[in-house]
Parts: C-alpha cells; structure tokens; sequence
C-alpha cells in the first residue's frame, strides 16, 4: 500500500489503498448491520422454539425453566448462515486441487508427530475396531488438522441458528429439521454429562472436536477410549481416535479389505448411458470385476475378483476424469463425510503421513 503526505498533514491512499479501506468501511457497516440483526433476534419469543421446548419437556423430561433460560441466552449467528449457503456455481469440481488443500506439508508434518505420540493409542483402535492406524490419522487430519481448526462457535448458538433461521433455500425444511434434531442431542449430550451446554465450542454448523462429531454421532459412537470416566472429543486424542474408529466400525468397515484401485474406463463415451447407470448406485459397492469388464478395466492385479465394488469418478476439471473401483471401506469413510474427494483424501493423507514416519 502506498501512502503521501499532502501539505495538511492527512494522508492520501493511492488508488488500491482508497479501495480497500472502502471494503474495510463497508465490513465494518455490514458488521455492525450483523450486529443489529442479532440483537433483535430473541428465540425464547419464538413460536417455533416454544414447540420445541414443549416436545423437549415432553420427551426428555426437561425442566421448563431449564429451557426457558437456555433459549433466552442463545444467540443468532449470522455468520453460521452465510457458511451455511450452498456456494455460487462456479469452475468444475477439480480433485487434485481439492487434494492439494489436505496433502500438504503442514497437515503431513503434523500428523507424524500426532501419530508418533499416539502411537500405542493408534495400535490399541486398529486391534478393537480393526480400522487402520492411517485411516484414523488421516480423518483427524482432513477434519480438524490435529485438533487445530475445531470451531469456536458456541454449538449452541450454531444449532439454534441453523435449526429456526436457516437460510430460504429448495431444502430448507429438510436442513432445518435435521439441525433441530441435532440441537435436542446437544441438549441430551450436556445433561447426560452434566456439562455447561454454553461451555461446548463447535465449528458453524455444530461439529465438535478433534473428529467433528456432530451431537447425534457424539451420543451413539463416541467412547471414552482414554478411560478417564468421560468422553472428551476436544481435549483427549484418545477419545477422538477411538470414537472415530467405532464410528468406521459401526458403518460397514471390515477387516484387512482394501480401499480402491484405479481403473481404465473402456467405454470412452463419459455420457453412455451404462457408464451413468455404474455411477449412480449410491454410497454402495454393487459389482464385480467380470460385471464391468465392458466398461472399465483395473491393471492391479490385487484387486480381488471375489469382491464387490462401487465405480467413482474423481473429476479434474478441464483434465481426464479419474475412475476408481472402491470398495465397502472406501465407502464407509463416505458415511462420515458424503464425497468421493473426501474419502480419498483421508486414504491419501494417511498414506503419506505413514510413509513420512519411515523417513
């Protein structure tokens, strides 16, 4: 930025300087804009949020001053709406760009030393829920870079917001149902714990700890792996790699089944009507080798011919798409996270991290 001095003694912006202290002025409108917003925001008034108390007392036998007190601390976050919105259409999916965000020299660093110092933990998940020491590292990794990005949002404050002010889009309803019950959980998981529910930090859309468990997923899988009479996804690495090992364990991974392996797509036309019909069945593996020799064909000959597969393309924007045989592991990582790149990444993360400790 440049700066002169006029005779007056003020101080002149350059042309790019003038514009971004208009960006800095207008923020500091919108902010206080925001700021407005919120204050006139009072869920305890609300219609809806009544009902809610009332099925919360109901249901789960909480007491109505409880709620009440609760509902009239919480507060709306505007900022948990705007991440929430779907992003504007913009340039093609890109898999390796997306993969370059995860595998990258910070986060693989830090995993070696995550994983040297949890080392006997990491060996004690494998043994009980027999998911890999690597997967495990790699999901903490994406997720949370090792408990560095864990959100501070009050999960409160994120869940009320997304439950009773989600923003006007097609899926609204569904959206904000799905958040009111995750709220309810949040409420169950305090009480169960007798915790400070105002005391629990999550990332915008309510996600807690190492791992990003949401409410729902903390009460049914989380574990106490660390023995210390509580689980504690934020502060215990412990409980964060068991609780994501059972996670895994409760959604289909089986033991010593591999992941993918690339394949060769043998129809060259990408709209063939039998290369969408292999695409679109769903987070499943639905075939075997010989049911797609038409189609695709794998050089690894590891791969076993005894198996069920799931066909997935990783597209890279104006490059060849990459096609994948994947299997029921592969596709159980999928159920922490909806997204092929997901799921690759946290088996490529691991597999790097993994070497670098051999270095």
């Amino acid at each position: 930025m440049i700066l002169c001095t006029s005779a007056a003694g003020n101080l002149l912006l350059s042309h790019d300087a003038f514009a971004a202290n208009t960006k800095k002025v207008a923020a500091k409108s919108s902010q206080k804009n925001t700021q407005s917003k919120a204050a006139d925001v009072h869920y305890l008034e609300w219609q809806e949020v009544q009902s809610f108390i009332a099925e919360m007392q109901a249901q789960h036998q909480f007491p109505l001053d409880q709620l009440q007190h609760i509902f009239d601390n919480a507060r709306y976050m505007e900022s948990a709406v705007q991440l929430v919105k779907p992003a504007p259409p913009g340039k093609p999916k890109n898999w390796k760009a997306y993969r370059a965000r995860f595998v990258e020299n910070g986060r693989i660093a830090a995993g070696v030393t995550f994983w040297e110092r949890n080392q006997e933990t990491l060996q004690r998940a494998e043994r009980q829920f027999s998911v890999p020491a690597g997967i495990i590292v790699g999901l903490i990794g994406v997720e949370t870079i090792f408990g560095k990005n864990t959100g501070s949002f009050r999960a409160l404050d994120a869940l009320t917001t997304l439950a009773f002010s989600y923003p006007e889009t097609p899926n609204r309803e569904t959206r904000s149902q799905f958040f009111k019950n995750e709220l309810s959980q949040l409420l169950l998981f305090a009480r169960d714990n007798k915790l400070d529910v105002f005391s629990i930090k999550s990332s915008y859309a309510g996600a807690i700890g190492l791992a990003q468990f949401m409410p729902s997923s903390l009460r049914q899988h989380a574990v106490d792996f660390d023995t210390d009479g509580k689980i504690d996804l934020r502060e215990s690495e412990a409980d964060a790699i068991g609780s994501v090992a059972n996670y895994l364990a409760k959604h289909g991974w089986q033991k010593d089944l591999p992941f993918a392996f690339p394949a060769t797509l043998l129809d060259q036309d990408p709209a063939s009507l039998s290369l969408k019909d292999a695409l679109n069945r769903g987070l499943k593996s639905s075939f075997y080798i010989d049911d797609l020799k038409l189609l695709v064909s794998t050089a690894d000959d590891k791969a076993p011919r005894n198996l069920k597969y799931g066909l997935i393309d990783l597209q890279n924007g104006d490059d060849p798409t990459e096609y994948w045989l994947a299997t029921e592991n592969f596709f159980a990582i999928t159920k922490y996270n909806r997204s092929y790149f997901y799921a690759m990444s946290v088996i490529d993360l691991g597999n790097v991290i993994a070497l670098a400790r051999t270095k």
